[in-house]
């Protein structure tokens, strides 16, 4: 998505259906919504971490938020922050993958005041090197300290996408890894935001109750943009999974956080996407306490706080309920996320959720299933987006994916009432398997859970509190749930070295 891309919409959102392409250059996605006395404005760059040059992963974030969190050529940090609290205001950015987006809102009454903070953020930004030094040494504490030490969840998520995209643009940290933000200098962030915060790499959108000469206004703004050259998205295709293969992340003193899963070819606006949805939603919506995998492994045997599947990214998923904007990928994978656990029971959840996940490829939804997951996310949906920026990025989504009006938060309960039991099913097998997985897993008895994995160990539970007959017995069939993975596919890692180089 590198030409700039823009839509006017009236109040309905964006959609159709094709793979995500280049988009047509053009201007802005306007969501007008009178009643609305807030103003959200939306600026989404076609640049984020996949554009990082070898040896500087990193840049991309550091570049984004060297607009958002730092001074411009008028204004001092700390005098930006001083200007926006009386007016209950805010700006930030979201680097992705693909995308880097600096969004804002204000009230209607103080437009004026935050589009001339707003408009220095991306066009005159100071690249002060005291915010730099700063904004730098936060990032490389988050990954030595924060996420290797504090977010033991968010760890194994990377380490799976590591894994996942091995080999491509895509399989590091967004914020990066430690040696290589240490190479990044100041020089770096400027070229960057030179070669790729350009008018041709663009995608303006504002919503809510804003009126003609403020859309003028802002669209005026990117014309200080450098038009700047077309630069071509990178290749990114991950290898096929051959084997099922685990990383092991050694962390003394730590309990288990699991991820696992795949790269799946389905993306938002294709009719596979809302069938696979649809069978997600009944295996593992997320904090939703009516998934499959939720009963089998919080709720029936209290094993950790919750367990939920994804067909897209969702990152943050500690902090939030609802889908993420934003965040949209070419490339997407299938993820289960078993949250913390005691290590003695690692090895009975991760089997728990692969036998489950057996079952639902190889033997379907049946029809009360489908139907109830089918009403559910009906009214589930409504959900999704509920104020005006929710909206608004829900729209330049759209766009990324080349949807078309009304948009995929429309489309998609059009498509739930569409789409047939045996569509569901036909996706199941033709996108998701329970085998030839990538699995990561951070934990404190890495060589024990090592030994298990290779001898295919049975891992039985033991309760404080009796069970009902029907657990106990599938208990007897987890436990003993094949694994078959080879141990030259099996590789520890010690906390401190991932994420180093």
């Amino acid at each position: 998505m590198r030409a700039a891309a823009a839509l006017t919409l009236g109040t309905a959102l964006l959609v159709a259906c094709s793979e995500p392409s280049q988009a047509p250059a053009g201007t802005s996605a306007l969501l007008p919504a009178p009643g609305d006395p807030t103003i959200s404005f939306s600026l989404s760059f076609g640049a984020g971490s996949q554009d990082d040059p070898p040896g500087k992963q990193g840049l991309a974030y550091l570049t984004g938020e060297m607009l958002a969190s730092a001074s411009t050529e008028n204004n001092g940090y700390e005098a930006i922050l001083e200007k926006l609290y009386p007016i209950a205001s805010s700006y930030q950015i979201r680097v992705d993958k693909e995308t880097s987006t600096l969004t804002g809102r204000t009230h209607r009454d103080n437009t004026g005041a935050f589009l001339e903070l707003l408009t220095d953020a991306f066009l005159r930004p100071a690249f002060a090197e005291d915010d730099f030094a700063r904004i730098k040494n936060d990032t490389i504490n988050y990954i030595e300290n924060t996420l290797r030490y504090a977010s033991d969840e968010e760890l194994a998520k990377a380490a799976l996408t590591q894994m996942v995209y091995a080999g491509t643009p895509y399989a590091h940290p967004i914020a990066g890894t430690v040696e290589s933000l240490r190479s990044i200098t100041l020089e770096d962030v400027a070229e960057f935001h030179a070669r790729h915060y350009t008018g041709g790499n663009v995608v303006l959108g504002l919503a809510g109750g804003f009126d003609d000469p403020l859309r003028s206004a802002f669209e005026l703004s990117l014309e200080g943009l450098p038009q700047g050259e077309t630069v071509p998205d990178p290749a990114v295709r991950p290898a096929t999974v051959e084997a099922t293969e685990v990383l092991l992340i050694a962390k003394p003193g730590a309990d288990a956080s699991i991820s696992l899963g795949f790269p799946i070819d389905v993306h938002r606006g294709e009719r596979d996407f809302y069938a696979l949805w649809i069978a997600n939603s009944w295996l593992g919506e997320h904090r939703n306490l009516a998934g499959r995998l939720f009963q089998v492994i919080r709720d029936q045997r209290g094993l950790n706080y919750g367990d939920y599947s994804y067909i897209e990214a969702f990152p943050e998923g500690g902090q939030r309920t609802m889908p993420p904007v934003n965040v949209a990928r070419r490339s997407q994978m299938f993820e289960i996320w078993i949250r913390t656990l005691p290590n003695e029971q690692a090895l009975f959840a991760l089997r728990a959720a692969l036998l489950e996940l057996e079952r639902l490829v190889d033997g379907g939804m049946s029809r009360e299933e489908f139907e109830l997951r089918r009403a559910f996310l009906d009214k589930y949906a409504l959900h999704f987006a509920e104020t005006t920026s929710e909206r608004l990025g829900y729209a330049l989504d759209d766009r990324f994916y080349g949807i078309d009006a009304p948009g995929h938060l429309e489309q998609f309960r059009a498509m739930l009432a569409g789409i047939t039991l045996e569509e569901v099913n036909a996706a199941l097998k033709r996108h998701l398997r329970a085998d030839k997985l990538k699995i990561a897993i951070v934990t404190g008895e890495a060589e024990n859970l090592r030994e298990a994995l290779i001898g295919d160990t049975p891992s039985p539970l033991t309760y404080e509190s009796p069970k009902t007959q029907p657990i106990l017995d599938e208990d007897e069939l987890i436990e003993r749930h094949p694994l078959n993975i080879d141990a030259e596919n099996i590789t520890i890692v010690a906390v401190e070295d991932i994420f180093q180089r």
